[in-house]
């Protein structure tokens, strides 16, 4: 019974820490941040999308997805972390509290855009996991980079973290249906594991299914580079 009350009482502190803290001007304040950042970088892309597109007569990019944390997510990611309700943990410990996802027709845009990206002088690269190359266990495949990036306020310049995730539409359609699964409560275990096991199964048709498109356009552009030098 006392570690019960211990626990509600370690509850009731954290959401009234939430409480306080979400209506706060600095939380407030820090997520206009956030959402000067995801627009920094999503200008970024569409201009590079933009070049590519007049350079080789074809849009890397299918969709631009943005999200910004919902105030309960970041705070139950802190309380998971173990760590205390504030500004600083929040800017600190949690680096997907602004996120961008690029969609993109073929595997090699994704190199090539995130290459271009990431050689731009004012990015700086805190972290990349390539589960492309290095598929999580479930099947899941994207490109994930934790980076920063300035935002100009009035008087300062200020650098915030976002979480960029650039995948083929195939990649994002299976990560869509996977987490509709996920987040399904009324599931049952069983079911869901039969079905978790089909999605691996839908992992690798649809890493097959963007490797053999990737050389069906490779074939097209040699033979049309062909045609246009003769």
């Amino acid at each position: 019974m006392e570690s019960s009350n211990r626990q509600n009482t370690k509850k009731t502190s954290i959401e009234q820490s939430e409480i306080i803290l979400e209506s706060s001007l600095e939380f407030l304040s820090l997520m206009t941040y956030y959402r000067a950042a995801i627009r920094e970088v999503e200008t970024k892309f569409q201009i590079l999308a933009d070049e590519s597109t007049l350079l080789n007569d074809r849009n890397p990019i299918n969709d631009i997805q943005t999200r910004l944390k919902s105030p309960k997510s970041i705070f139950d990611k802190l309380e998971s972390k173990e760590l205390e309700v504030s500004i600083e943990n929040i800017e600190q410990e949690i680096f997907d509290v602004a996120g961008i996802r690029i969609v993109c027709p073929f595997i090699d845009d994704i190199d090539r855009l995130a290459n271009a990206f990431l050689e731009q002088d004012d990015i700086v690269l805190i972290k990349k996991k390539d589960y492309i190359r290095n598929p999580k266990r479930n099947g899941y495949r994207s490109l994930h980079l934790i980076v920063e990036v300035p935002i100009f306020l009035m008087h300062e310049k200020k650098m915030m973290k976002v979480e960029v995730q650039l995948r083929t539409i195939a990649m994002e359609f299976w990560a869509s249906l996977e987490h509709q699964m996920r987040y399904k409560k009324a599931l049952s275990k069983e079911l869901v594991d039969a079905l978790s096991l089909q999605l691996l199964q839908c992992a690798q048709i649809s890493d097959a299914l963007d490797n053999q498109m990737q050389n069906i356009r490779n074939t097209i552009d040699r033979e049309t580079k062909k045609e246009v030098s003769k």
